[in-house]
């Protein structure tokens, strides 16, 4: 099982807390392939952890469905189904969707000035074809937005449905069009309107057409 060794170690986290964010980002970019055997002890010395982190992350890693532990046999990262981009954008998109409605009592100028500075990274990123770093300004993009609802609870399930997103993208290559230039314009103007209807429903649409385009 190869693992890097020249990854960022970043400082002010827990154990835990670093060994989960890392592992989780090389089963996402598949420095871990789907289906690889992993070994705690190897983890841990590639992180410069003890064991016991590694153990809970792999079992936060499994509740979230990037891992399956066996007792007694093998820990091995998840598949992935390109069939799950149905099972993961609806759910997210409602999610997505009331986090605009909940942040808009919230919203000011600041926060407005940041989306429209995010919406052009994310256009020029596409007309560039970068696309990767396109799906990374995309989601700061919405992050913003999720943050600004300050709700715990819908900001931890959108985390963890927006990393399967991202995982399944990388995998299958999905792009982002250009259309969502557009539709995050909407959203904008939607916030400064105070519309939150029209927020809802761009913002569902903005989430789901991707199915159609995938």
């Amino acid at each position: 099982m190869p693992i890097p060794v020249n990854h960022t170690k970043p400082v002010r986290t827990t154990a835990k807390l670093h060994a989960f964010n890392q592992l989780q980002q090389w089963i996402i970019d598949g420095t871990l392939q789907p289906d690889e055997k992993l070994n705690d002890i190897e983890l841990a010395q590639a992180l410069g952890v003890s064991r016991t982190p590694i153990r809970e992350s792999l079992q936060l890693l499994e509740s979230q469905g990037f891992v399956t532990m066996q007792p007694g046999r093998a820990t091995q990262v998840t598949t992935v189904e390109k069939e799950d981009i149905n099972n993961l954008l609806p759910p997210l998109s409602v999610l997505q969707a009331l986090a605009a409605e909940l942040a808009s009592p919230n919203m000011n100028e600041e926060i407005l000035s940041l989306l429209e500075e995010k919406n052009r990274e994310f256009a020029e990123a596409l007309q560039e074809k970068q696309f990767t770093t396109a799906l990374r300004v995309d989601e700061e993009f919405h992050q913003l937005i999720v943050d600004t609802a300050n709700n715990p609870y819908i900001h931890s399930m959108v985390e963890m449905l927006q990393a399967h997103v991202r995982r399944l993208f990388y995998y299958e290559k999905i792009i982002l069009r250009e259309y969502s230039v557009e539709q995050h314009g909407n959203l904008i103007r939607a916030f400064r309107e105070n519309n939150t209807k029209e927020l809802a429903e761009v913002m569902r649409a903005n989430w789901i057409y991707t199915i159609e385009e995938f």
